[in-house]
């Protein structure tokens, strides 16, 4: 049973409900089958009401939520004989982001991306996956070497932001931030990005500037944090609600504005709650992306990444 989210809560209570009442029936005197049923129904109608019309804030939350996928479910999942490469060459091993080779239903191809971590001690091994200078250098070096064997680039992209220390700064995180974002538009292979979380700032972008960007039903992808955009604005990030609504986050705002290109629907109630169903949806998104775009030269695969990204913002 995933954890609930705020704004879950008549969902919580109703999943209470039938929870009690299986316990009151566990020495299988009473028969509750048509009180549970009845309960499950109404639960499950309002979990599918309550997902269709959530708000850019909670689509925020759903899209933090501590059970989604992370890079390693989908590396699980989705691609056979993972190979990780580690280090950028100059100064360390960033454990925020993650890559090396794989074999994806048969095709060879480069998979990197961001990785939260599942508990206390990953989180903290992992950095939130809030990459730092290394860490997006090491995805400069694993695109290279893409591009060098000829293999598509697949990124999963799922951070709040590059990390913002002052380790990160004095080691050029700007600079390495702005090179992989280089790196992803001059590659002659094709680039798929997913946004299968939180898209964040350049953190983000830096994997995300690919010929195709997938992303999730309930992901966010956004310039800045609504935390940190009411902070800015109004000077408290209490009005984060009213950031999320006016900075247009979400897929479907996205999509409009010609800013990613394909939706991949969830389960109901978010990837969290079946996991599974949402790494093979995410898994078919990638291989339709990949049948479209392998036949293309390097020559047009670069000239359409660049055509893609000048179009944004224009009137």
């Amino acid at each position: 049973m995933p954890s609930f989210l705020d704004f879950e809560k008549p969902i919580a209570e109703l999943q209470g409900r039938i929870d009690e009442l299986r316990e009151t029936a566990a020495d299988g005197n009473v028969d509750i089958d048509a009180d549970v049923r009845r309960l499950q129904a109404k639960s499950d109608k309002l979990l599918k009401d309550t997902f269709a019309r959530l708000t850019p804030w909670q689509k925020t939350q759903v899209a933090r939520h501590a059970e989604r996928p992370h890079f390693k479910d989908y590396a699980a999942g989705l691609f056979d004989e993972f190979m990780p490469l580690a280090g950028d060459r100059a100064f360390g091993d960033d454990q925020a982001i993650l890559g090396g080779f794989a074999t994806f239903r048969g095709r060879r191809v480069m998979v990197l991306g961001h990785e939260k971590g599942e508990d206390t001690a990953s989180r903290l091994r992992h950095n939130f996956g809030m990459g730092k200078p290394e860490g997006y250098r090491k995805a400069i070096r694993l695109v290279g070497l893409a591009d060098r064997f000829g293999l598509p680039i697949v990124t999963l992209v799922d951070t709040s932001g590059a990390f913002p220390g002052i380790q990160a700064e004095e080691r050029g995180q700007a600079e390495a931030i702005a090179r992989s974002t280089e790196a992803c538009l001059a590659a002659g292979v094709p680039v798929i990005a997913a946004i299968v979380g939180e898209g964040g700032s350049g953190g983000a972008v830096a994997l995300a500037a690919g010929n195709r960007v997938l992303m999730f039903e309930h992901a966010v992808y956004s310039v800045i944090s609504p935390e940190g955009c009411a902070s800015i604005l109004w000077r408290t990030s209490d009005r984060a609600a009213d950031a999320a609504e006016a900075m247009r986050i979400t897929a479907q705002d996205l999509k409009s504005f010609g800013i990613i290109d394909t939706i991949v629907p969830e389960p109901v109630g978010g990837a969290h709650r079946d996991a599974a169903a949402a790494i093979a949806a995410l898994g078919d998104a990638i291989d339709a992306a990949l049948n479209t775009l392998t036949p293309l030269s390097p020559a047009v695969l670069r000239q359409e990444r660049r055509d893609k990204f000048l179009a944004m913002g224009r009137l």
